[in-house]
């Protein structure tokens, strides 16, 4: 027996709501209903997705599987759905794209300008999130794509990544700091007040690395952004220092308003590429947007 998408949809009320009451509720069935459908969609896949309690619903180790999957299922029909309508309206997409702050601001800022010329009429969504959430709404088919700093380790095996190119980074500073010199040792910096992104994504990784790997401490007065925005206004008002891809903070250098700082015996450059999910057929206007930023020529 196949599995009915109404009985996914439902499962997954279950597994957000937490019980066969609220899940009821939120479809507007009867509760019957609901435990007749999770019954069946139990012994269609001959497993258990729950255990059942006092508490609630807790998804097995199958359950937690299968949500996975019936997300992806939800998220595909959506888009689906989306896509038929702007076809009917002329217009390419809908495509998802996701990403860290500084990486989609490299990439996009570059890219955006020859793809419009290419595609005058499309519909395009940007969202800022950390590698490990992108992840995730790659698998559930939430993102087509992801843009992120690449090349600190190799991807999970359901994922294609390609390295769109690679920015060297600075010490960036504001006129607070105008007494520090043109190059620096990385040790004289560890008691400053630095910026630095989240620790959980691969630029945070590849800085800890910089700092272990030249035998120098880690910062301990630090603030942790990932909005480029407000790094770049921080360092523009403050003292704080952050070592950051120059490309970021081009136009802030070009105008005085922020200074690259060497330093001394360190090349470091971040990675930053495509990453989106193999087993996923793409859309023609997805693929000509990984095939577009894979031939970019990139400043």
């Amino acid at each position: 027996m196949r599995l009915d998408p109404r009985m996914l949809r439902q499962f997954l009320a279950v597994c957000r709501e937490g019980t066969i009451s609220g899940a009821a509720k939120a479809e507007h069935v009867s509760q019957p209903s609901i435990s007749m459908a999770m019954n069946q969609l139990e012994r269609v896949l001959e497993v258990k997705l729950f255990q059942r309690s006092s508490k609630g619903m807790m998804l097995t180790s199958a359950g937690k599987a299968l949500k996975l999957k019936a997300m992806s299922v939800e998220n595909l029909l959506q888009t689906a759905q989306h896509e038929i309508r702007l076809l009917a309206e002329q217009v390419n997409g809908p495509l998802h794209i996701g990403g860290t702050p500084g990486a989609l601001s490299s990439v996009m800022g570059q890219v955006m300008s020859s793809f419009c010329e290419m595609y005058p009429t499309f519909n395009l969504q940007l969202t800022e999130c950390d590698e490990d959430n992108a992840h995730h709404l790659l698998r559930t088919y939430k993102l087509d794509i992801a843009i992120l700093t690449t090349g600190m380790a190799s991807p999970p095996e359901e994922f294609c990544e390609e390295t769109l190119y690679s920015d060297a980074f600075s010490l960036v500073v504001g006129q607070a700091n105008s007494h520090l010199p043109n190059e620096v040792k990385l040790e004289s910096l560890s008691t400053m007040r630095w910026l630095m992104p989240d620790k959980v994504g691969g630029f945070r990784h590849q800085l800890n690395a910089l700092f272990l790997g030249h035998y120098t401490s880690l910062p301990k007065n630090i603030v942790v952004t990932d909005s480029v925005l407000a790094t770049k206004q921080i360092l523009i008002n403050t003292d704080y220092i952050a070592l950051l891809p120059t490309e970021l903070v081009k136009t802030e250098l070009e105008h005085g308003l922020l200074r690259a700082i060497n330093i001394a015996n360190v090349t470091a450059n971040r990675k930053v590429g495509l990453l989106w999910l193999a087993e996923r057929q793409m859309s023609p206007f997805a693929q000509a947007f990984i095939d577009h930023a894979s031939h970019f020529t990139y400043r």
